[in-house]
């Protein structure tokens, strides 16, 4: 299945410790996340990828270019550069729109590392979103679920602390959910998302696994810690 990769973030957050490029270039020792991703999400079945694009967005298509008979070999690797910042709903419909994709695809976060749930995924139909159980969601937000595994709400951030479900950064959604886009920002989170909740058409898949988000510094060099451990131990936000 199709991957459209949200890579065209400013990462604000995160430039007290990387400054010089974009987060998903975050330099893990020598070699940038965004290689592990990619060699994580090849060796997980996914042979197509559309990288969404703007801040930077040269440094990380000259990554993907000398990549491409290396690691991206056999793989069908495109990028979209945003003319301006269309927040992620927005990302995905100008992609949707310039290279005419049509049916399912996986949208996921450029810098966030989740070990699975791209198999579960496939099992599913859109419109469906990787939920994953989490310590503390106050930083994150959280989301409830019915006995069907319907997504009934999203709690925002800091309404709510504690253990939880959360938005992984995952979903399967279909082109469908983007026609007729006006050509204005849009957010999945607050535009999309609610939509579907409206419907009664957003699945949960509960998925237990490795999580962290690059976003901010201390995350970021937990990762890091995390590589040069040989991942051994469980990793979550």
């Amino acid at each position: 299945m199709r991957m459209l990769i949200l890579a065209g973030g400013l990462g604000t957050r995160l430039k007290e410790a990387v400054s010089h490029v974009p987060k998903p270039m975050a330099p893990v020792g020598d070699t940038p996340f965004l290689y592990y991703q990619l060699e994580h999400w090849i060796a997980h079945g996914v042979k197509s990828f559309v990288f969404l694009l703007h801040y930077q967005a040269d440094i990380i298509e000259s990554f993907l270019e000398q990549n491409r008979n290396g690691l991206l070999a056999g793989c069908e690797v495109l990028s979209v550069v945003e003319p301006d910042r269309l927040d992620t709903g927005g990302a995905v419909a100008y992609a949707v729109q310039t290279l005419g994709i049509n049916g399912d695809f996986i949208v996921t976060n450029a810098d966030t590392w989740l070990g699975s749930g791209i198999n579960e995924l496939s099992k599913t139909d859109a419109n469906s979103m990787i939920i994953i159980k989490q310590p503390d969601v106050s930083r994150f937000g959280q989301v409830e679920v019915d006995n069907k595994h319907f997504i009934t709400a999203f709690r925002e951030k800091g309404q709510l602390s504690g253990e939880g479900w959360i938005n992984a950064g995952m979903c399967r959604l279909n082109s469908l959910l983007f026609k007729g886009w006006n050509g204005e920002r849009m957010s999945l989170e607050k535009d999309i998302f609610p939509r579907l909740l409206e419907m009664k058409q957003l699945k949960a898949v509960k998925v237990e696994c490795d999580f962290i988000d690059i976003g901010i510094p201390e995350e970021y060099r937990r990762f890091c810690a995390w590589q040069m451990n040989n991942r051994k131990d469980r990793l979550c936000s």
